[in-house]
């Protein structure tokens, strides 16, 4: 817990949380474990309760989890803790100077606080045919479903993206035994977010699991089958015609900032918020994907769309409305599990890049840890099937420390020990 601040304290006040997705439903958590007693609503689109994102394009994709282990809490949970869940619920406006969010029934939700966890959408894939059918994106359990069942049936599969969805869910449609073409605007995969050294590792990962890889290349077309409504192939840019009666447009997501920007919140990327999570009105807060939080250790405002923030960031927000004094600052963390590959991230490169790579471990056999720096200091590390490592590349990510490169690549070297 950390410090009370008098200020704006509030254990008992009104709090209404707009969003049902993790990040809404860590929010109430949150207050109830803080002891915040006053009445709580959380209002979710969705007709689902609160589930977590990350199975649906990995375990629950797969088969290997089962649909109720996605949810946040058990159902009866909402009740038994005084939270008002409303779900099938669309918030349509926000009125400040009366305190309320209007639902799209006309219903209005007084609070004293407001908790925007509204998210982000999938980007549509906007070419000629995006619109056919057999054109999925994926970003709700009804999403998730609709895709385990048409991978079941699929025998030629078009991923457009080469982000973690689009790669995750190339692996899920490979373990269900389709043809894959994994088609990618940039030269490697994941090349923005690792740069070239590391983005080659998962290229090569689902070339070696047969995928069709091609880079450097833009759908300019979805072409149906005859003269039917339903998806046939694909056109690219280089002129290719490939085969595919199922496409997976994974081509990024943008934060739902609609009813922030109509209520005259600042918006830029998102809900830009301070470390307590406060947007430009004091008592509306922002969390999860939506949030552009101010990060107070790497001194700029970020947004990222991952589970970890969702799962943490409540927690600040939490603390805010209940007047303690706890900055949101863990590093940004993401994870991913492709084929027998799994991985995780955690630090923060930052637009001016890195200037080297430190890799200890088997590139080639893919169990590593690598190290992204800048003048000697660690920026970030990612973990390869090596694991129980990530409190040790947070501590030397922290530390802003100048390590010995060659120590840092030693396998015999705790990593403890370099910062």
């Amino acid at each position: 817990m950390g410090d009370r601040a008098d200020e704006g304290a509030d254990m008992a006040g009104r709090v209404v949380v707009v969003g049902g997705g993790l990040a809404g439903a860590k929010v109430v958590e949150q207050l109830r474990d803080r002891g915040h007693d006053g009445p709580v609503a959380l209002l979710g689109a969705e007709t689902e309760r609160p589930y977590e994102r990350p199975p649906l394009s990995k375990g629950y994709l797969l088969g290997t989890d089962e649909r109720s282990a996605a949810f946040v809490h058990d159902e009866g949970w909402y009740a038994e803790h005084g939270v008002d869940l409303r779900t099938g619920t669309r918030a349509r406006a926000i009125d400040l100077g009366s305190r309320d969010v209007v639902d799209t029934s006309g219903t209005r939700h007084p609070f004293d606080h407001l908790v925007l966890a509204t998210g982000s959408r999938p980007r549509l894939l906007d070419v000629p045919g995006g619109d056919l059918e057999g054109v999925v994106h994926l970003r709700t359990l009804d999403d998730s479903d609709r895709l385990r069942a048409a991978l079941s049936s699929a025998q030629h599969v078009a991923v457009v993206g080469g982000g973690w969805i689009g790669l995750e869910v190339a692996a899920a449609a490979r373990a269900a035994g389709c043809e894959v073409s994994l088609l990618v605007r940039d030269r490697l995969p994941l090349v923005k977010v690792l740069g070239p050294e590391l983005a080659a590792l998962f290229a090569r990962l689902h070339r070696d699991n047969g995928v069709d890889l091609r880079t450097g290349v833009a759908v300019t077309r979805v072409v149906p089958r005859g003269t039917g409504a339903r998806v046939g192939a694909v056109e690219l840019d280089d002129g290719a015609l490939l085969e595919a009666d199922l496409v997976v447009a994974a081509v990024g997501a943008s934060p739902r900032t609609e009813l922030a920007a109509q209520a005259g919140l600042t918006v830029d990327d998102g809900v830009v918020v301070d470390a307590h999570l406060r947007s430009s009105v004091p008592h509306v807060l922002a969390v999860g994907d939506v949030a552009r939080a101010w990060h107070p250790t790497l001194r700029t405002h970020l947004r990222v769309e991952h589970w970890a923030t969702a799962l943490h960031q409540p927690e600040t927000a939490a603390a805010t409305i209940c007047g303690l004094d706890e900055p949101y600052d863990a590093l940004p963390y993401f994870f991913t599990d492709q084929y027998d590959l799994g991985m995780e991230y955690t630090g923060w490169i930052g637009p001016q890049g890195y200037d080297e790579v430190v890799v200890r471990g088997d590139l080639d056999g893919r169990e590593l840890v690598a190290f992204w720096l800048r003048e000697g200091r660690v920026l970030a590390g990612m973990n390869v099937n090596v694991w129980d490592v990530v409190d040790d590349v947070t501590a030397l990510v922290r530390s802003g420390a100048v390590v010995d490169r060659a120590r840092l690549a030693d396998p015999d070297v705790s990593l403890g020990d370099l910062g």
